[in-house]
């Protein structure tokens, strides 16, 4: 009986233990270089996580226009780095390649840098 006792224990506790990875604030500043490109209409970028996905555009601002754009993201993740594709007119960079993979800074903020579509 104590036998039987000890594996429902176990079970129990194995049950209510947690397995969730911690997660963390991450911010990443995104800076692209689209000045290769010609007839810009919208720049944006998809990723991995959220608020970014991959079935939509999050805009991202001018500040050259037709040249330099800019985004801020910050989420929650368990991750040590995200993956994420720019985009032009709502047209995908680095096709038939991998995604860009962006490596979380120790620091608070990450600052990738990064031209339409080369590595």
């Amino acid at each position: 009986m104590k036998r039987y006792n000890l594996i429902i224990l176990g079970f129990f506790l194995l049950l209510f233990s947690s397995c969730v990875q911690k997660s963390y604030k991450r911010t990443v500043v995104f800076t692209l270089d689209v000045s290769r490109m010609k007839d810009v209409k919208s720049v944006g970028i998809r990723g991995n996580d959220k608020p970014l996905n991959w079935d939509s555009d999050f805009e991202m601002t001018p500040i050259k226009k037709d040249s330099l754009y800019q985004v801020v993201v910050t989420g929650e993740t368990g991750y040590l780095f995200t993956e994420v594709k720019f985009t032009v007119n709502h047209d995908f960079e680095l096709k038939e390649q991998s995604n860009r993979r962006i490596v979380f800074s120790e620091k608070d903020t990450t600052y990738y840098h990064a031209v339409f579509n080369k590595l």
